[in-house]
């Protein structure tokens, strides 16, 4: 039997979900016929889809007809949930577009149809609601025809010139119809799958009309998707049931069984598979098969695994972004961690935590969706939230090609990046390019290039994201002994803010296509009001009564204009707005001005660099960052032979010694003391001007120092009472603030703790909160009165704190430093007491001489 997985999609109202209880009750799978107005459709089971008449999350069902065995999987037709359906996409080997005979193509159904065309999905087409007598077949196809593609083939009633037309959409199959008068099915079966033909059927849902033949030719067209024996997945989709994660994905590859290791740390406890509300439990599943999985920890929606390699990235995304209001007396920090879950469940949400604020904020699609995600946190969670005004989502690109440099040299650091920044067209989100002329080794490039995709880039006019550019990686320098990855990650981000800011931005906003049906006595007031809004648009007489404006608006203007036509025509008029895309906003100044967002002092997203000088880092401003930099640009490499380029990618120590001998003229001694005696020098002067405070992360240092890993394998506690006891007998000699800080997270309900043992502070940090936290926090609060040194080998702990002004030392290097101190001081007090003299052992000496 063949295997397929089907999505249904469609407009809200179009008839999908009746479609899919018609298909599921003709070939059995269910008994009885329900229907989505009477609250009783198998597939709309959530009590608020009930309670709507509408589909507000992804289902599946599972039926067989003429030998194929059928996942369905049924998604949300309103617009607000255009996200959950765009997941399921990826997993689909077919797809059925539902179209409503009465109102023809819609907009939402032109963005599934551009959905489907992105992610190469085979499409059928029924067009519905056709019992009803103004529905008309002609008119309808011409609809599909113009709107959606030319190739769309009316297989109901199949003539002579669509055969024609199926012919021309491929030369070697007309070569076979002109030789045989026809074409083959599996010649068909070819061209769905190859997207050069859209088969659309007629019928009724309701009625059960023509619904029969639908299957009968649909699954006579299908053709099996053939998989390998090695294990793939697509994760599209998570859930929870009584608190644990659910994990719904596609087997693209060999087979997966129960209790199987997916990775080093994740395996398998149980697969189900659901049809409607209710799931089989399986020991294995096969390619080609949808089911879900228990026990998977840190998989999440679009991530692939086994032999699957490309994540999944959406194109639909939120334009709103909204702050949640909580009740009085509501846990904070609990409420964060519950909203993490749905989240997982909605990726679109986005949600984040403002860290100057603690505001919480989460992007949404609609007024639907806000109304839906105040019943489920209630239902869930018990408490009653209100959302605010929401803001509009802007993003930003740049009008001209610049090359942005970020150069990262605190001490015994150092990378230099330089990207170019190109501008691409509307809609075409991010292009990331390695073309590196100074060919900087390709471990480093690697990673300078996950460095550029890994985060969000900000834009400097009103820190939204940036998009619309191709970013390439044209050169980059290391250095043999200091560089580490976390350099280049610094260097990376500055590349990117110091080219934003040497070129012109320009601030994008999100566009509404509409389409605006009313009567010809309010079109003077349509125009007025669409021209306010520095609308786009085109008027067509539909009838002698009626008139339809097609065009595009920012979504910032026209969001409520809804309620507003409705109003001023009675009840009579209808608009229709679907997501456009961005483009640029007409009224930039205006908008800066009122966002008030300052680049320089966004501390997360530094426009500057970080250079060298007498042994410290010290900051560049981001229009200065040219005159101090390490590597020719790459316009000036290209156009001036005479500029000097280096031979190795990485600065040694050679090159290093120059840059000091510039600075502090010829060295007598060896490079090694003078920066002895550099730092020597360095710390004294820091010291006399602030007191000094060393912050220790404890169970880093714990498993660093072999003494202590050591008691750690016996005893925990023991290992953390002797560290405490070293660093006691290290700040008694010092005299400095020593904070030692310990992960206590993962213990649930912890509040944390501090409490001063002999001379040092412990800390032990409250739950879901991690000591690198911790002494982030606290290095940037303490920053502008200690001198603070933080003890981590945690390179990105250390990158972190020194972006706050702190020094760093590895654990290792403390332990080096400890030893150091103790020893000298140790000795130092031997030197400086009497030599002791034991009078019990000179009386016994005295009276044995005596005797003799």
């Amino acid at each position: 039997m063949k295997k397929t997985v089907i999505g249904i999609l469609a407009h809200v109202d179009a008839g999908k979900t009746t479609l899919s209880e018609c298909m599921l009750y003709l070939s059995g799978s269910i008994r009885k016929l329900g229907r989505v107005d009477h609250g009783d459709a198998f597939l709309d089971y959530n009590e608020q889809e009930k309670q709507r008449g509408i589909t507000i999350f992804s289902k599946q069902a599972i039926f067989s007809w003429n030998d194929v065995e059928i996942t369905l999987i049924d998604t949300p037709g309103h617009v607000d949930f255009s996200a959950e359906m765009e997941r399921t996409l990826q997993i689909l080997d077919y797809a059925i577009v539902v179209v409503n005979g009465l109102d023809g193509v819609q907009n939402h159904t032109k963005t599934i149809w551009e959905l489907l065309k992105y992610y190469q999905v085979p499409t059928f087409i029924f067009m519905n609601k056709m019992d009803m007598p103004q529905a008309n077949k002609e008119y309808l196809m011409n609809d599909l025809i113009s709107h959606l593609d030319s190739q769309c083939i009316n297989f109901t009633d199949m003539s002579a010139h669509d055969l024609e037309t199926i012919a021309l959409s491929d030369e070697n199959i007309l070569n076979y119809y002109l030789e045989n008068g026809t074409i083959e099915r599996s010649q068909l079966q070819k061209l769905i799958k190859e997207r050069k033909i859209f088969p659309c059927y007629f019928g009724s849902a309701l009625k059960n009309q023509a619904v029969k033949e639908f299957l009968d030719s649909m699954t006579n067209y299908i053709e099996e998707k053939q998989y390998g024996q090695e294990f793939g997945a697509k994760v599209y989709k998570i859930t929870r049931e009584d608190g644990n994660r659910i994990i719904h994905m596609k087997i693209t590859g060999g087979e997966l069984k129960v209790k199987q290791q997916i990775s080093e740390d994740e395996k398998v406890d149980r697969i189900m598979q659901y049809r409607g509300n209710k799931y089989e439990l399986l020991q294995s599943v096969s390619a080609g098969s949808v089911c879900c999985v228990k026990g998977l920890k840190n998989v999440y929606a679009g991530d692939v695994l086994g032999i699957e390699k490309k994540k999944y990235q959406p194109i639909l995304s939120s334009y709103m972004n909204y702050r949640l209001v909580l009740p009085k007396n509501c846990d904070h920090h609990a409420m964060v961690k519950n909203l993490q879950q749905l989240a997982e469940e909605d990726p679109i949400l986005h949600l984040q935590v403002s860290p100057q604020t603690q505001d919480i904020m989460i992007q949404l699609m609609g007024e639907i969706q806000i109304e839906v995600l105040k019943k489920m946190i209630k239902d869930r969670f018990l408490v009653d939230v209100e959302f605010d005004q929401g803001q509009i989502i802007y993003k930003e690109t740049i009008r001209h090609t610049v090359e942005g440099v970020g150069h990262y040299e605190p001490l015994r650091h150092y990378a230099e990046v330089h990207v170019l920044l190109e501008p691409m067209p509307r809609g075409s989100g991010l292009e990331f390019v390695c073309d590196c002329i100074e060919e900087l080794p390709k471990n480093f490039q690697r990673l300078v290039m996950t460095h550029l995709q890994e985060k969000e880039h900000r834009g400097v006019l009103t820190g939204s994201a940036i998009t619309d550019m191709k970013i390439t990686l044209v050169s980059g320098k290391a250095h043999i002994k200091h560089t580490e990855g976390g350099d280049f990650r610094q260097a990376t981000y500055r590349a990117i803010r110091q080219g934003l800011k040497m070129t012109e931005s320009v601030l994008l906003e999100p566009y509404y296509q509409f389409e605006l049906e009313i009567t010809n006595e309010y079109v003077s007031k349509a125009i007025f009001d669409l021209e306010n809004m520095n609308a786009q648009f085109s008027i067509e007489n539909k009838d002698n009564e009626n008139i339809v404006i097609n065009g595009i608006a920012p979504i910032r203007k026209m969001q409520n204009y809804q309620n507003e036509v409705l109003s001023y025509t009675k009840g009579k008029g209808r608009l229709y707005c679907s997501l456009s895309g961005y483009k640029e906003c007409d009224d930039q100044e205006e908008v800066i001005q009122q966002i008030n967002y300052d680049s320089e002092k966004d501390l997360d997203n530094p426009t500057g660099s970080i250079f060298c000088s007498h042994g410290a880092g010290f900051y560049v401003p981001w229009h200065e960052v040219y005159q101090h930099m390490h590597i020719a640009l790459r316009q000036n490499q290209r156009e001036n032979k005479n500029i000097v380029h280096h031979s190795s990618t990485s600065i040694s120590d050679d090159e290093l010694k120059e840059i000091f001998e510039r600075t502090y003229g010829t060295i007598q001694n060896k490079t090694k003391n003078y920066e002895k005696s550099l730092k020597k020098e360095v710390s004294v002067q820091m010291k006399e001007r602030k007191p000094q405070c060393l912050l220790v992360d404890g169970y880093n240092v714990i498993f660093a120092w072999n003494e202590l890993n050591q008691l750690a394998k016996e005893n925990l506690d023991v290992a953390r009472e002797r560290l405490i006891d070293i660093m006691s007998n290290y700040q008694g000699y010092k005299k400095c603030i020593v904070i030692i800080v310990f992960d206590a997270y993962k213990v649930k309900g912890n509040i944390g703790s501090k409490e001063k043992v002999h001379n040092i502070y412990v800390v032990y940090t409250k739950e879901a909160q991690t000591a690198d936290m911790y002494i982030e926090r606290t290095t940037h609060e303490m920053a502008d009165h200690y001198d603070i040194t933080v003890a981590t080998s945690d390179a990105l702990e250390q990158l972190i704190v020194i972006g706050q002004g702190a020094n760093r030392i590895s654990s290792r290097q403390l332990l080096l430093e400890v030893q150091s101190v103790l020893k000298n001081r140790f000795e130092e007090f031997q030197s400086q007491q009497e030599v002791s003299r034991n009078y019990l052992l000179e009386d016994i000496q005295e009276y044995k001489s005596k005797k003799r």
